[in-house]
């Protein structure tokens, strides 16, 4: 498919061409340039590797890949394709194994990915085989590189990209840590279909804007508003971001009534205030903080509820959201009954987060007729740098700086 050339009015990225929704060949380069370039994708968890042979089945963008755990105690990466006429090496999504054999004519891989058996390679009596000059070592699924930070496992096809800390950068990787500063467990899954292209929901996750106004459950029982405390972070490259705030119990804001907001309503109630009934747990008061790293991992701490979120591409209009909850590892039982509770505010249905679901798909029908027209993205004017406000988009203008510099997309028209 020939590739044309995306119209950017703004070279500021206030405004984004719908097209970018809803091209085929732009899918593909996506594909090319981001997931498979000079970027870390997001894989899976450690703790999801205790063993040696532990595996996962995942991917990077739209290539499936493996994860899994040797006996040297390393992780490595593969993709899972086999070499003979590309089918799935692995089909389970995890488990434990030795070594894997594809189904289909049962050639086979250790765990690091190296192609160690073809079946029949000889022949059988004197006929057929493969012929004298094919070498093992010479086939095989690509590698990937592996990088480990505070748990996370990262993996990418570019020898190029830079080291994992380097990538996240200080301030990135400074509130990583503050979450995962400890041993987890994995307590919870979801797998979440999203009618939308995956870029509408990567740039949901960074807009802090609509956070308090999307969601009635946050502003009705205040926890989230523009009015607390808090700030938005984005890094050098624009790719990465952290939003977060406080509760401030005693501050009074009649912001949100005043402007007769729809996401203020006081007639609604909990049945079990219990949901809410959490403890302190971080020393900076921060009550709330969503992170993001290019192009397509998140980690979230609302309230007691930790999670981190996968973003995968699944065609032009369809997205995979895998969402992973996890507690510490020294919870105590009445700690990680209140982490269990609060699921409920987060994930496909979660009394915070279900109109995300819904609301990406609202755009991608929306634009169906207009893809020569873009976004206005203006909110908090046209940096994308770090802010102390909340009603800014920001990050979302931070996120097309780095789309446009691994896309290519640098020269803004006029």
């Amino acid at each position: 498919m020939q590739e044309q050339a995306i119209h950017w009015k703004s070279a500021a990225n206030t405004r984004i061409p719908y097209r970018l929704y809803v091209d085929e060949a732009t899918s593909a380069l996506e594909q090319e340039r981001i997931f498979r370039g000079n970027t870390w994708n997001y894989l899976c968890l450690e703790a999801e590797l205790p063993d040696a042979g532990s595996y996962r089945a995942t991917y990077a963008g739209s290539t499936p890949v493996v994860v899994v755990r040797d006996a040297d105690g390393e992780i490595y990466s593969f993709e899972n394709r086999c070499a003979h006429r590309g089918a799935l090496i692995v089909l389970d999504k995890a488990g434990r194994a030795d070594d894997f054999q594809c189904v289909y004519h049962a050639w086979s891989y250790n765990r690091q990915g190296d192609l160690t058996g073809v079946a029949f390679e000889n022949g059988v009596k004197g006929q057929g085989g493969m012929p004298e000059t094919f070498c093992k070592q010479e086939h095989g699924p690509r590698k990937l590189r592996v990088a480990t930070f505070c748990g996370l496992v990262f993996g990418s096809f570019s020898e190029d990209v830079p080291d994992i800390e380097e990538y996240l950068g200080e301030e990135i990787c400074a509130r990583i840590e503050r979450v995962l500063h400890k041993p987890v467990e994995v307590i919870g899954r979801f797998t979440q279909k999203l009618p939308n292209n995956w870029k509408l929901y990567v740039e949901n996750v960074k807009d802090s804007y609509h956070a308090s106004l999307l969601h009635m459950f946050f502003t009705t029982f205040e926890l989230n508003r523009l009015s607390q405390r808090g700030g938005v972070i984005v890094d050098d490259t624009g790719g990465h971001h952290v939003s977060y705030s406080m509760i401030d119990p005693a501050a009074k804001d009649d912001s949100y009534r005043n402007q007769a907001l729809r996401s203020d309503n006081e007639r609604y109630r909990l049945k079990d205030p219990s949901l809410l009934a959490g403890f302190r747990e971080y020393d900076d008061g921060i009550t709330l903080q969503i992170l993001s790293v290019f192009p397509g991992f998140v980690l979230q701490q609302i309230q007691n509820c930790l999670a981190v979120r996968q973003v995968l591409p699944k065609g032009i209009a369809a997205t995979e959201l895998n969402w992973t909850y996890i507690g510490y590892a020294d919870d105590t039982p009445e700690q990680r009954k209140v982490r269990l509770k609060q699921l409920n505010l987060v994930g496909p249905a979660g009394f915070i987060s279900m109109e995300d679901g819904a609301v990406g798909g609202f755009v991608q029908r929306g634009i169906a007729g207009a893809t020569d027209m873009d976004a206005i993205v203006e909110m908090g004017g046209d940096h994308a740098g770090s802010s102390e406000g909340r009603a800014t988009e920001t990050s979302v203008r931070g996120f097309w700086k780095a789309y446009r510099q691994h896309m290519g997309q640098q020269a803004a028209d006029a």
